[in-house]
């Protein structure tokens, strides 16, 4: 158990710590690229990012089968999987290198309309450094993966915490020295063999972990793929559908609309990081519960008290933003980007519902039923990208941004009936226990704030960290009299000393 609060805690000291550092880092990254350059330097990532993709959902299966043998005491078997997947992933840095060699022989006939002589020279060099930086990163993830299945959170994201301090550093000093796109991702990929070394030795020289080499099973490939086949089907769902965005209006409007959309992105990340740093801690839970034979009662107790916890949260960072979001992005990256404000709010709010039901994700993944999931979002969203993709040309992101999040609502709501039906999860009893009982004291902090909006007037970083921290005491004041209950405040009153 220390583990995992320990490493939850030091989640949210990364998510802190990022968010932080990239409110500040964002603007300054921006202003010393060009609006123009950091659009290009988006586009060509979220384009790599596709390349992720090659990981075949082995990340997460890697995390669910570590555990799962552990939970069995099965050494054996966990050594010869772990020998397997470093095989597979061998095989797909090849197939990593062949593809990105294609696409960037390909570059100026994909963006032919939408960039200069000028950037096509830079996005060849980018190109290569992030197929290269896309070649160690999925191999690599192999070590952070047996952590987790090991339930040792502490030590990788604790690395991950100091890499985030030398990175921002680093990057900070070479912008100002004249450094661009180029170099930032210089720096992220001598930085990420540094943390997959270092993950390497915790591996092999603290947990001591083996692998073997062996014959490749089969039966063992066909157990893997066929776990990983429908996680695969998702992330490549996730990687098409926002990073989608960003390639159509690269294709179909210029990189200037891709830097606007970037910024709603990059706020709506940040919002979703939250929820991410609880579930990435609780897959193993999840498998062992299932292991274990857990009821319905004891599923969903557990799925309502970190329900619970995320609401909570979520909704507190939603409401503050909706307040005074316009504010910070006038003050933060300037009036060029105010329409990334109401994009970040519709795609904030798609995101609420699936967020604080990640733990239902979490069993899904350790039940082995990803195929269901996977299904249902590669058909809704696959039509809000083609939607948008047609729209995108007459209402460029607004476009993108309201068929995305209308899809992965419905999405959603199709995945709750599968919660109740086929997990056993009291869905009813999770909304009565989380929106139910924090909605109207949301409604009634936002309300009070708003009418102290209007007796602050004054758009400046004094005037809206005071109406934040208004907010903050009247909703936090709300929650913990009237909505939390005695193991709650417990938990807020053990953080606060």
């Amino acid at each position: 158990m220390n583990q995992l609060k320990t490493g939850a805690i030091l989640s949210y000291a990364t998510i802190f710590l990022t968010n932080i550092v990239g409110l500040i880092l964002t603007p300054f990254i921006i202003r010393s690229l060009g609006q123009s350059e950091y659009g290009l330097y988006i586009l060509l990532g979220s384009l790599v990012g596709y390349i992720s993709l090659f990981d075949f959902g082995l990340a997460n299966t890697i995390v669910r089968f570590v555990a799962k043998y552990r939970a069995n005491n099965d050494i054996e078997g966990e050594q010869r999987f772990l020998g397997s997947i470093l095989r597979i992933y061998i095989g797909i840095s090849i197939l990593v290198v062949i593809t990105g060699s294609i696409l960037y022989l390909n570059l100026e006939n994909i963006f032919q309309e939408s960039l200069s002589a000028d950037q096509f020279d830079k996005a060849k060099t980018l190109m290569l450094l992030l197929i290269f930086n896309m070649t160690i990163v999925l191999p690599g993830g192999t070590f952070a993966g047996i952590c987790s299945g090991y339930e040792k959170f502490i030590f990788p994201r604790f690395v991950n915490i100091i890499r985030y301090i030398v990175r921002s550093l680093v990057v900070v000093v070479a912008l100002l020295y004249g450094g661009k796109a180029i170099a930032i991702v210089a720096i992220d990929t001598i930085l990420n063999l540094v943390i997959i070394a270092v993950n390497m030795v915790y591996v092999f020289y603290v947990l001591k972990v083996r692998i073997k080499f062996k014959a490749l099973d089969k039966g063992l490939l066909k157990s893997i793929f066929s776990y990983s086949v429908w996680i695969f089907v998702f992330a490549m769902i996730g990687e098409l559908f926002w990073k989608s965005g960003q390639m159509i209006l690269g294709v179909t409007i210029n990189t200037e609309a891709v830097a606007v959309f970037a910024v709603a992105i990059t706020l709506s990340g940040y919002f979703g990081a939250f929820a991410g740093a609880i579930n990435s801690v609780f897959l193993p839970r999840a498998t062992n519960m299932v292991e274990n034979n857990s009821n319905r009662e004891e599923l969903t107790f557990f799925f309502i008290r970190i329900g619970r916890i995320l609401t909570f949260l979520l909704v507190f960072v939603w409401g503050g933003f909706v307040l005074y979001g316009k504010d910070f992005i006038l003050l933060w990256v300037g009036e060029e980007y105010i329409d990334a404000y109401l994009m970040a709010v519709i795609i904030m709010t798609a995101y609420i519902l699936p967020l604080i039901q990640n733990f239902a994700n979490s069993l899904i993944e350790a039940t082995g039923r990803f195929k269901f999931k996977a299904k249902v979002y590669f058909l809704t969203i696959s039509i809000g990208i083609i939607l948008g993709a047609v729209f995108s040309k007459k209402y460029g992101y607004w476009a993108i941004t309201s068929f995305y999040s209308i899809f992965w609502v419905l999405s959603q709501i199709i995945m709750n009936w599968y919660f109740d039906k086929k997990l056993d999860l009291d869905i009813t009893s999770f909304f009565k226990n989380t929106l139910g009982k924090t909605v109207p004291f949301l409604v009634l902090s936002v309300f009070i704030s708003f009418l102290i909006n209007k007796l602050i007037v004054d758009v400046t970083w004094i005037n809206l960290i005071f109406k934040i921290l208004i907010y903050s005491l009247v909703y936090i004041s709300l929650i913990f009299f009237f909505v939390l209950n005695d193991y709650e405040k417990n938990i807020l009153l053990k953080f606060r000393k």
